[in-house]
């Protein structure tokens, strides 16, 4: 009788460990690869078109911001103080300076975290920028260093505001 146990237990074991031990096999979930974070710069993508400018007079620049969809960031004013408006850093240089930058008519949304409608943007939205060539300043091709400030929201509640590398680039004729 003691020899029938010890196989039984012996045989038992055996079939626990060769059931832990199966390759290949899923033995619950599988482990979700890591959602990406979510931050204002993933949500946000910056383009520039090149812009020609004669030396000793001025022409406008285009930053096309694209909010992915789901997505929008605060205007320009943005509608309350601890909102972080859109705003575009761009220093003047000696042989090129800004004139003005234009921010576009917002929309106006109700969202379940701002008990008032908010002023965005949302998907595409092009930032202007009159820059201006002065008489002294060599012809050729440059790239004006730039920031783009924003802070990106979904319907619920906004992400830490965050700051975009953007490069303008200018040829002076």
């Amino acid at each position: 009788m003691t020899r029938l146990k010890l196989t039984l237990v012996t045989g038992l074991v055996l079939l626990v460990l060769a059931g832990c031990s199966k390759t290949g096999q899923n033995s619950g979930p599988a482990p979700s690869p890591e959602a990406p974070r979510i931050s204002s710069e993933t949500v946000v993508k910056v383009s520039v078109t090149p812009v020609e400018i004669p030396s000793g007079q001025s022409n406008e620049a285009t930053i096309k911001v694209n909010t992915q969809s789901g997505y929008h960031i605060n205007a320009n004013p943005a509608s309350f103080d601890y909102l972080k408006a859109t705003e575009l850093d761009l220093q003047d240089t000696p042989e090129i300076f800004v004139d003005y930058i234009y921010y576009p008519n917002p929309q106006v949304k109700k969202f379940a975290f701002a008990e008032q409608p908010l002023r965005v943007y949302e998907g595409e939205t092009q930032l202007k920028v009159m820059l201006n060539a002065d008489k002294a300043a060599p012809k050729g091709q440059r790239n004006l260093q730039a920031k783009l400030n924003v802070q990106a929201c979904d319907d619920k509640l906004c992400y830490p505001p965050g700051a975009i590398d953007v490069v303008i680039p200018v040829t002076i004729k």
